[in-house]
């Protein structure tokens, strides 16, 4: 009689995370909520799961450049919101010595031209 051999292949978790994560997944999908053939609500899903070498052989490394993610998020934040503040309080100051300056050379024009204030 012959031998029947079953061959069973078991996948285990690191076995098919290593495989997603070399080769990567996508994920895509909308969901449409409408009343009465009015579209109220559209979400549209991308979801791409894989390594971050994969990902940077696809040209995506945004998690590099977010500053949510690095560790000197919050202060390098503030450290922004103080720069922007003091760069808005010395355009001001510079608009109001621009002005002052524009009122000076006219005064000194009409003085030099005879429209001066005489007593």
């Amino acid at each position: 009689m012959g031998q029947v051999v079953h061959h069973s292949q078991a996948s285990t978790l690191a076995d098919v995370l290593d495989r997603v994560l070399d080769k990567g997944v996508v994920i895509a999908g909308d969901v449409a909520i409408s009343l009465v053939g009015v579209e109220l609500l559209t979400i549209r899903l991308r979801l791409l799961i894989s390594s971050v070498d994969k990902a940077r052989e696809m040209g995506i490394s945004w998690w590099e450049t977010d500053p949510f993610l690095r560790s000197k998020a919050k202060s390098l934040d503030l450290e922004n919101k103080g720069l922007l503040e003091r760069v808005e309080r010395l355009e001001a100051e510079l608009r109001l010595k621009e002005a002052g300056a524009t009122v000076l050379q006219k005064r000194d024009l009409s003085n030099v031209t005879g429209g001066g204030d005489d007593i």
